[in-house]
């Protein structure tokens, strides 16, 4: 049975991919304008940098699905353009995956770098209701991270900007680099539904969904419709083959096992760091010592493929 998507605007960032946002966005256009019964009129429109997405999003009133085509950056922006938008006449949210990390993509079951399977998983989805988490007003979709996890997760868009290069090997690489050359705790206290937790943490990481950085399933239990946010940060002293280690598992969620590791789970957490640490929200850089975070429970409707979530 077919989704009808109604009204639909496609936000395209024609740079995804080293360019194939481009080849994907006509792609979509061709496609959905040759396919009249699956939409009620649609308009391409493609961004020209950073926070353009979310402009385009934010005005999208008159629309029934939106459609975020390009990597998880775009997706972030287009998410926080809708939740601009009040519920009662907030588009929901489609996905077509064209980035390096596809990490949401990845959560919600959508095929990665591949518009024609993506697209139809579209026209051939259910829609639900799924979480958003928030950060000093800002939302994210997948990822909230703090130290060195989010030190990789920059260090990779900034090598991913100067060499074009991508996908799960680039973070991996990075994340030797920034443990042997950079690592360090930062000292935090912080309150996770009123428990208050203290401590000197290399990473500290608030998910919405199970990954980060291209598939490290760094908390393999989180579940983007539970209404909590899921957290693994560190304690103790690990050193750089200890830090080193718990990277290698974390890919494949065999990290959890770690003495230098806890786990919990939280819908509402505040926390403050002595110096302001790395931070990166979906990719995104995030700066500050304080902050204050939430999860916005059913937040958002969104595509999904029939066969997930």
């Amino acid at each position: 049975m077919t989704l009808h998507l109604g009204h639909t605007l496609v936000i395209a960032n024609p740079a995804a991919q080293s360019g194939a946002g481009a080849e994907g966005a006509e792609f979509v256009r061709r496609t959905l304008g040759s396919y009249e019964s699956a939409t009620e009129g649609f308009e391409v429109r493609l961004t020209r940098g950073p926070g353009d997405a979310t402009l385009v999003a934010r005005s999208a009133t008159g629309y029934d699905t939106v459609v975020a085509l390009g990597g998880d950056g775009v997706i972030h922006e287009v998410v926080n353009g809708l939740m601009k938008i009040g519920e009662a006449r907030r588009p929901r949210l489609g996905v077509i995956p064209l980035g390096s990390g596809n990490d949401y993509a990845r959560t919600l079951g959508m095929a990665a770098n591949a518009p024609e399977k993506s697209l139809g998983q579209l026209l051939q989805g259910v829609i639900r209701r799924l979480d958003l988490g928030i950060v000093n007003g800002t939302y994210f979709d997948q990822t909230l991270s703090f130290g060195v996890d989010a030190a990789i997760a920059l260090d990779t868009m900034e090598r991913r900007r100067a060499s074009g290069a991508h996908g799960t090997r680039l973070f991996a690489a990075s994340g030797v680099d920034v443990v042997l050359r950079q690592l360090r705790a930062w000292d935090f206290t912080a309150a996770l539904d009123g428990r208050e937790v203290a401590g000197s943490s290399l990473i500290f990481a608030v998910q919405v969904g199970p990954t980060y950085g291209g598939g490290f399933r760094i908390c393999p239990e989180a579940d983007a419709r539970d209404g909590l946010l899921d957290v693994c940060y560190s304690h103790g002293s690990p050193g750089k083959a200890a830090a080193l280690s718990i990277l290698a598992r974390a890919r494949f969620g065999r990290h959890t096992t770690s003495r230098y590791l806890d786990f919990a789970q939280a819908s509402r957490l505040v926390i403050d760091f002595e110096g302001e640490p790395p931070c990166q929200a979906d990719g995104e850089r995030v700066g500050g010592s304080h902050f204050e975070i939430g999860c916005v429970h059913r937040a958002l409707e969104v595509i999904c493929p029939t066969w997930q979530m």
